[in-house]
């Protein structure tokens, strides 16, 4: 570990906000609709969101005890390449640069767009998408305080607004209208593996602050402690939000619908609801580009620090990956114009937890290799042996009802490996000349 590199200038609640702003993006106010015409029962709908939060709670556990014994910025490249093998580190950090963050803020930001009330006809799809990836990206590229301090304003102005419309919303419970029932389709494994899917994107950002753990001040304490603190409040927020959409307006009325969560409030409290909830939703999805805009370029600028990414994209002066992060946003708005917003659930949901899980694995290799003193889990070996066998078990489910994604996740991981062998065969080949020289 670089010793420089763990003293850093990003504080507990600033950690805990990039963990919240990942986290509370688009996937709460977008997923119940589809889960829900799938399931066709809000309790099912609920039971997958509880999975959902206590899955990912056992995987915060387990990035906060990888960050404690890898403090350095990186993520999953930086854990999987240091345990197995550069390879698989670097696959992971391709599929961080095609789909973990890429995918994930083009998502955020189409999902915003479809938010906001009377877009601009004369403005063709993904301009207000885009505008929003520029501007962040712009900020985060200034200064590190500049893009963070108007960030966690924001995240605290969005949690109180949440709470606000919670509060109004359970408040008025007994004069909303009457959930009207319909026959409720039998059980399905593989439906309910599929909705759990997407469900795991809204969770992911669970382990946003292992990304900047290399800036982040004391980071084997703060970094887990925000892990774990980030992922609970979230979890909370999850259950009593979508309580919300699936219980309080008739069934028919928000099932398969894109933007449940303005339908349900249009149910339950008419437009002036409406223009509370659609401040959420604009609020969320605008600090969950920011906070991805910010983490994504600290890992291409991992891989560049170990040469296996162009020494552009390195970290710069006061740290800050510049060229990176305007990488980030141009492949961002090349997503935002290339793809549709259900299929970019269901392909995130499923890469990103494969991503995750063998992560986590990881955790068994260094036990196993340094010891359980030098690398401390609690309640070992539960969280990560849950996290990986739920992840893997809900994916191959999801894959046998939907194979397109399985291919598609294996397309991207095959081609970051191809990408590597050429990287790897140049370097090889520049320290040969070296040598010779």
């Amino acid at each position: 570990m670089n010793d420089s590199e763990s003293q850093g200038t990003i504080g507990p609640a600033t950690l805990t906000g990039l963990v919240v702003a990942s986290m509370i993006g688009a996937g709460v106010f977008v997923t119940s609709g589809y889960a829900l015409a799938d399931l066709g029962s809000p309790n099912r709908v609920m039971l997958a969101w509880l999975i959902g939060g206590i899955i990912a709670t056992c995987g915060a556990i387990s990035y906060g005890a990888l960050v404690k014994r890898m403090t350095m910025s990186g993520g999953e490249y930086l854990f999987l390449s240091r345990t197995f093998h550069p390879l698989v580190g670097f696959v992971a950090g391709w599929v961080s640069l095609l789909a973990g963050f890429t995918g994930a803020i083009a998502f955020a930001a189409l999902a915003l767009e479809a938010y906001l009330p009377g877009y601009p006809a004369f403005l063709p799809r993904g301009s207000i998408a885009s505008i929003l990836v520029i501007v962040t990206a712009v900020l985060h590229i200034k200064n590190v305080r500049v893009g963070t301090i108007p960030q966690n304003v924001v995240i605290s102005l969005k949690l109180s607004v949440i709470v606000l419309f919670l509060g109004y919303a359970f408040c008025t419970a007994p004069q909303a209208t009457e959930v009207v029932t319909s026959a409720i389709p039998s059980f399905s494994i593989s439906v309910f593996a599929t909705s759990l899917m997407w469900i795991s994107l809204s969770y992911s950002g669970f382990n946003a602050a292992v990304y900047v753990a290399g800036e982040a001040r004391n980071a084997k304490r703060n970094v887990p402690m925000a892990l774990a603190i980030g992922t609970f409040l979230v979890m909370l927020i999850y259950l009593a939000l979508n309580a919300v959409f699936v219980y309080l307006p008739p069934l028919e009325s928000v099932a398969g619908r894109e933007d449940i969560a303005v339908a349900a409030a249009e149910s339950i409290g008419g437009k002036g609801l409406v223009a509370v909830v659609r401040t959420v939703i604009l609020l969320a999805l605008t600090t969950s580009v920011s906070a991805m805009v910010m983490l994504g370029p600290r890992v291409y600028a991992r891989m560049a620090n170990d040469g296996l990414f162009p020494k552009i994209f390195s970290t710069g002066d006061k740290r800050i990956p510049r060229a990176a992060i305007a990488l980030q946003g141009v492949l961002a708005i090349i997503v935002i114009w290339a793809a549709m917003l259900k299929e970019l659930l269901s392909y995130l949901g499923f890469t990103l937890s494969l991503c995750s899980a063998l992560a986590v694995s990881s955790l068994f290799i260094l036990r196993r290799r340094e010891g359980a003193e030098k690398v401390p889990v609690w309640a070992y070996p539960f969280p990560p042996a849950i996290y990986i066998g739920a992840t893997l078990v809900f994916a191959g489910l999801a894959a046998r009802r939907n194979p397109w994604e399985m291919f598609a996740t294996l397309i991207t991981i095959l081609s970051g490996a191809i990408v590597y062998l050429i990287v790897a065969r140049r370097i090889k080949r520049t320290m040969l000349r070296d040598d010779v020289g």
